[in-house]
């Protein structure tokens, strides 16, 4: 990713480069943490605990857990199969996360119509 900014993760980054399943967002396997931990002691638990959160409430991540199918180990390997309550969840969250989106723009664009409304006014009265 030469093009790419830098990462505000530094934990993700080092996963990014050294495994494809973090590079394409595949579903990981339950339990991935053990298998990083033991690969890379030099990772802090608590910043592996808050880089896998912030990686598997992304909407690439997450588009990936409700399409179905396999979970992934660190070697790209099968390990575990998605639940239908796991895809399902992801499902509502990636909609949940476009809902409240949507609803932010609507609001911008609410408040730039009454800004601009308001200089119409002020305009018109200007001497």
């Amino acid at each position: 990713m030469p093009n790419s900014p830098p990462s505000r993760d530094p934990t993700l980054s080092q996963l990014i480069a050294a495994y494809p399943v973090f590079r394409d967002a595949q579903p990981l396997a339950i339990g991935i943490h053990k298998a990083i931990l033991a690969a890379h002691p030099e990772i802090a638990k608590d910043a592996l605990r808050i880089t896998l959160k912030r990686h598997t409430a992304s909407t690439k991540y997450l588009k990936s857990v409700s399409a179905g199918g396999a979970r992934f180990g660190l070697d790209g390997l099968p390990a575990g199969k998605i639940t239908t309550e796991q895809q399902e969840l992801a499902t509502q969250a990636i909609k949940d996360r476009f809902r409240k989106q949507a609803e932010l723009r609507r609001e911008a664009l609410k408040v730039q119509e009454q800004q601009a409304k308001l200089q119409l006014l002020v305009n018109k009265f200007k001497p």
